[in-house]
């Protein structure tokens, strides 16, 4: 049972984070590091829900969805999802363009379509029931991506404990920061993982008849592997936020967030060996992500209309706004936060179901949310929902 948490933190640490989080320590310091923890807890309880959901009926949540709600209800609920799930490609093929072109030099529409060739081989490994080599290989790509950017903070230097630690303390740091903030909650609190992780832990033969004989031992061996693999992001992420400070302070606020300046300023400022680090762990993030956002939404479309499009179909049609976006010449960076502000829109969607679902003791058994549980997660739920709608008044007045 362990190891669909690792597939799913792959999405936790793809190129949408390391913009936003470098962007923010770029731009404010370690201001937001509190959203990225809080974030990341909310993330960690929600996959502990979606697993235990997946577990406990035997169902991915799509597929629960087409089972409560009317046809109506289940096609605004898939569009929404759709279009996460667009928004989560975006971000992931450019940043894996942005590192083929930082490695190879090649141009990022031709990088675009050999990231799709490289995720629909990884998925091949899945797709023929080899799921244990698949997660592993997820594993070793969120343990590489956090070497990389470990690395380069240890290059870098220049980092503040005290700063990091009074970045624990809410607050906002200026304009642009809330909707940072968004873009962080967006990028951390992935709606398409949710979909996805109550889909991988079916199939691992444990019935969902035997999970609810005995919920203490699901409960626990669910929890190790969320708070494991989210817990492996949660610090990657925060790096990101720090290795954007050091570097933000190295140039005097020169650099901004931008990842194409951010390797060149690694290079000529630290070395290749920093540039080169820096290029491998984005070009690891956006191609491991990549096929899971490919998976993610042929859990969506069969489990919200019952349609099962080829995964190689699926995935030409989702690459084909990545690489408009390419050829259109529109700034990178920007296309990335913006990405993960679209997918933070998404958020409160799956929270609310999943709070609905969780709740009900004749859908979940034993193995349903405590009360507490239920209080907490609706809490997020409603925090996210609420910063969402404000959110065109806040960027309206640059907040």
């Amino acid at each position: 049972m362990l190891g669909p948490a690792f597939v799913a933190a792959i999405a936790y640490v793809d190129p949408g984070n390391v913009a936003t989080n470098l962007t923010a320590g770029a731009t404010l310091g370690y201001t937001l590091v509190w959203v990225v923890v809080l974030a990341s807890l909310v993330a960690i309880l929600v996959q502990f829900q979606a697993a235990k959901l997946g577990m406990a009926t035997g169902e991915s949540l799509p597929r629960l969805c087409r089972q409560r709600f009317t046809r109506a209800g289940r096609l605004m609920l898939w569009l929404q999802a759709e279009v996460v799930v667009l928004a989560t490609d975006l971000a992931e093929f450019v940043g894996a363009a942005i590192g083929m072109q930082l490695l190879f030099g090649m141009p990022v529409a031709v990088s675009a379509v050999a990231t799709a060739v490289i995720s629909l081989a990884l998925l091949e490994l899945r797709r023929k029931g080899r799921t244990r080599p698949f997660e592993l290989m997820s594993a070793a790509a969120l343990m590489f991506v956090g070497a990389g950017v470990g690395y380069d903070i240890a290059a870098t230097g220049n980092q503040s404990a005290a700063g990091l630690a009074a970045g624990l303390v809410p607050g906002l740091g200026g304009p642009g920061a809330v909707l940072l903030a968004m873009g962080i909650v967006g990028a951390t609190v992935m709606p398409h993982a949710v979909y996805l992780h109550s889909a991988l832990v079916q199939g691992r033969g444990i019935t969902a008849e035997a999970a609810r004989r005995q919920p203490g031992l699901v409960r626990r061996i669910l929890r190790w592997d969320c708070s494991l693999a989210l817990g492996v992001a949660t610090v990657v992420n925060v790096s990101m936020i720090a290795l954007g400070a050091g570097l933000g302070t190295a140039t005097g606020g020169a650099w901004t967030g931008d990842l194409l300046a951010a390797h060149d300023e690694l290079g000529s400022r630290i070395g290749g060996a920093a540039a080169l680090a820096f290029a491998v762990a984005l070009l690891s993030s956006g191609v491991s992500s990549s096929g899971i956002g490919t998976l993610a939404g042929d859990v969506v479309m069969k489990g919200f209309l019952g349609w099962r499009v080829p995964v190689h179909v699926r995935r030409i049609v989702t690459m084909t706004p990545a690489v408009l976006a390419l050829f259109s010449g529109v700034p990178l960076t920007d296309l990335l936060v913006l990405s993960q502000v679209v997918i933070s829109l998404g958020v409160p969607v799956v929270l609310f179901l999943l709070v609905s679902f969780c709740r009900d003791r004749s859908l979940m058994g034993p193995l349903v949310n405590a009360p507490q549980t239920t209080w907490i997660a609706g809490a997020a739920a409603v925090v996210v929902a609420l910063l969402g709608c404000s959110l065109p008044v806040l960027m309206l007045f640059d907040l």
